[in-house]
């Protein structure tokens, strides 16, 4: 319930900065501050709907998935309806990615409409048991909505950066002899798309801490993922995830691009080793070792 009440807190807290920006576009730009805001809140609607029916299709066409049946994918397809019956949770469609890199994610808007998606890389690595808590954290997130919640994130956050550019343009070229206005698209440019990149991160580690929770809990053996993690983690920092889009790298169960850059600076992922940390503990709360 905290983890709920927290991301729905950050989500309000990026509704709020979407109309501020739109109440000041329209206060500076238009002249009328309620008709931005209206413009702004319709905006966040609009795109709120986009990203619940066409999100996973989006994410799915870019990482190339190729959707599998039992026959093709016998063990893949095994483990995740073992997670499925076990909990009562709708089987979900089944999914591969051809890259070499081990990682994993779930899309879709709800239960019904999942898909779990593992890559070739990470069906080689992994044993059995590792293999299971890692889909077993995927499950959980469907089973929670996460994969909605962080795709709406991600959305929201790229719409705050874009009108947030917006802003500083019009204070640029709308009128040259407003200084307020111009001083204010430049603060707005500067401070908005950093303060929803944050608030984005923030949505998505916490859900990723809890999905690590219910995912072992789905099984009960926190030690699978845990075990899993620590290899996951070495592997992608050195062989990261060659196409796709970076703003989709919070789906993943590992951040697929560790090995790009400046990519590493803004992790949408908390710290591993206190993934791992939590997970051990949780273990022997349960008395496993």
């Amino acid at each position: 319930m905290g983890a709920t009440i927290r991301t729905f807190a950050l989500f309000a807290f990026m509704l709020g900065l979407f109309m501020a920006i739109g109440w000041l576009v329209g206060t500076f730009f238009i002249g009328n501050w309620m008709l931005g805001t209206i413009m702004f809140l319709v905006l966040a609607g609009l795109i709120n709907a986009f990203s619940y029916f066409f999100s996973s299709k989006i994410v799915m066409w870019s990482y190339r998935v190729k959707l599998v049946n039992e026959v093709e994918a016998p063990r893949l397809y095994r483990l995740v309806r073992q997670i499925s019956s076990m909990n009562g949770i709708p089987m979900p469609k089944v999914g591969i990615v051809p890259t070499s890199t081990p990682n994993a994610f779930a899309t879709g808007r709800n239960p019904k409409n999942a898909v779990v998606c593992a890559t070739e890389g990470i069906m080689r690595m992994l044993d059995d048991e590792e293999l299971l808590g890692v889909l077993a954290h995927e499950m959980a997130h469907v089973k929670d909505r996460d994969i909605l919640i962080m795709s709406v994130a991600a959305t929201i956050a790229g719409a705050i950066s874009f009108a947030a550019r917006f802003a500083l343009y019009g204070s640029l070229f709308s009128n040259r002899d407003n200084e307020g206005g111009l001083i204010v698209g430049i603060v707005v440019a500067i401070t908005a798309p950093l303060a929803a990149m944050i608030v984005q991160m923030a949505i998505s580690r916490n859900r990723e801490y809890k999905a690590d929770y219910e995912g072992a809990k789905l099984i009960g053996r926190p030690l699978y993922l845990a075990r899993a993690l620590e290899k996951l983690e070495v592997a992608n920092k050195r062989d990261p995830i060659r196409f796709g889009n970076p703003a989709s790298s919070s789906l993943w169960i590992v951040n697929p691009f560790s090995g790009r850059g400046l990519v590493t600076i803004f992790s949408t992922h908390p710290p591993m080793a206190e993934r791992i940390k939590r997970l051990k503990k949780m273990a022997n709360s349960m008395g496993q070792y």
